[in-house]
């Protein structure tokens, strides 16, 4: 029954809006934003039921329903598995607890049955077509107006990261701050040239010697920009370092509205850009390291001739990758990325 409302009411055309839009912005890979519009899109037809409204059919945009709305555990395994072999109550229980902490829904137990309320978040996405977006340009991180902007952008990104030790988007600022006065060129902003917002974002950290270790170890031990660790665990590089040999992109972020193919292209050409003027600084940069935290990263990063360089991580879902810096300059990125589908990665 959930399938048949589901597919006839909001099939999978008109929910493809909604996944672009939040796949990436706050965290969420495609499929588990395919689960959440599903979920959403589902408690809007059950309350329009309930209230006896009648529904246009398909649904030209989706409401959001007011209020907690009673969800079985095995009602949203019926509604996110219905198209897949397996999928247990269980498993859809810690679906929809990863939605409360990624802050879309809010829980509670009414002592029958689950209850779910979408919460603002979701209500206030804006849907803003390709063509009216603004034109876009590279520009150095500037400390005093990026900060807070660019640590927003981080928390979405990085919300599968979340736990309760999360920091506050002034916290993150401060550590991108103290990155930039050390050695600012290494971090970089995609930005509208309308109002010089920044919507992406990326930092190149060359790392000490004596932290290459942390590339052989789980990835989780090097996350300080979103954690309350006081003591970054990776050590930057001084400037002349000839024993540095390892480039870390730390952070790479694009708003979702923005992840277009020329954007994208636009943002990896200026990574390449950064890499040979950090040579001139690094002499023996030779290793590229990242993290892959979802499938539409690792999708990305074998297009840039990254590997996998080890296990996923024991406590989270994220795994070491890697590439030769040599390889990665000489890359053709208008190629590279050519071979991608971009609705897979928005």
């Amino acid at each position: 029954m959930l399938k048949l409302s589901i597919e006839n009411y909001f099939p999978a055309e008109q929910r493809r809006k909604y996944v672009s839009r939040l796949q990436g912005q706050v965290g969420l890979t495609r499929i588990r934003a395919e689960y959440f519009v599903r979920l959403w899109g589902y408690l809007f037809l059950k309350q329009q039921e309930d209230l006896g409204q009648s529904l246009q059919n398909p649904l030209a945009e989706l409401g959001v329903p007011e209020g907690f709305i009673s969800c079985t555990h095995q009602q949203a395994a019926d509604l996110f598995y219905y198209d897949k072999e397996r999928g247990s109550e269980r498993a859809a229980g810690m679906m929809i607890d990863n939605f409360v902490n990624l802050g879309l829904i809010d829980k509670q137990f009414d002592g029958n049955s689950v209850c779910i309320r979408i919460r603002p978040l979701a209500k206030n996405l804006n849907f803003i077509e390709e063509q009216e977006l603004a034109k876009l340009e590279m520009d150095t991180f500037n400390p005093r107006t990026d900060a807070i902007p660019v640590a927003h952008l981080l928390i979405h990104t990085y919300g599968v990261l979340k736990t309760k030790n999360t920091l506050a988007p002034q916290q993150i600022a401060r550590k991108l701050r103290g990155w930039a006065q050390r050695y600012v060129i290494i971090m970089r902003v995609l930005r509208r040239t309308d109002n010089h917002h920044p919507v992406g974002f990326y930092v190149l950290y060359p790392t000490a010697k004596e932290s290459e270790e942390n590339f052989f170890l789980p990835p989780s031990k090097s996350l300080y920009l979103t954690t309350d660790n006081e003591i970054d665990p990776t050590k930057m590089a001084v400037q002349g370092d000839l024993d540095c040999t390892s480039v870390f992109l730390r952070s790479f972020s694009i708003d979702s509205r923005y992840m277009q193919q020329n954007n994208l292209c636009l943002l990896l050409k200026d990574v390449q850009n950064t890499l040979r003027q950090m040579q001139a600084d690094f002499p023996s940069l030779w290793d590229f390291y990242s993290m892959a935290l979802n499938p539409s990263d690792e999708k990305l990063a074998s297009a840039l001739s990254f590997q996998k360089t080890g296990q996923q991580d024991p406590q989270l879902r994220i795994h070491w990758i890697y590439t030769p810096v040599d390889h990665f300059a000489a890359l053709d990125i208008d190629e590279a990325l050519s071979k991608l589908e971009f609705v897979a990665l928005a």
